[in-house]
């Protein structure tokens, strides 16, 4: 399971690696190009089953952190799903892994 941590103090939210893998392309392709956002996720049961949101803009600070050694393949349809979502007027919303093709990952 990664992390992603949010400001300051931090606000934590979990995802497993390899999902972590693909939202940290996504949104800082977004912040790259400049572009502020809302991203939102559902909470699991633990945390009470909600939904919790954050808002995204350059100066955001960001940390990912992931548990796992090795960096997850990328499935190219699910981060066509994310951008489509993060380029959307409800911002990124995170979204389940969809079937299809796949690249490894470089480095």
């Amino acid at each position: 399971m990664g992390t992603l941590m949010y400001g300051n103090p931090g606000i934590t939210a979990t995802f497993d690696d390899r999902a972590l893998v693909h939202l940290q392309i996504v949104i800082t392709a977004k912040l790259r190009r400049r572009e502020s956002f809302l991203f939102s996720w559902s909470d699991s049961a633990a945390e009470g089953s909600g939904h919790s949101s954050i808002w995204l803009d350059p100066t955001s600070v960001l940390y990912f952190r992931f548990l796992g050694g090795r960096s997850p393949s990328i499935n190219r349809s699910w981060l066509a799903v994310l951008e489509a979502s993060a380029n959307a007027g409800t911002g990124l919303v995170y979204s389940a892994e969809p079937r299809g093709p796949e690249l490894s990952s470089a480095g």
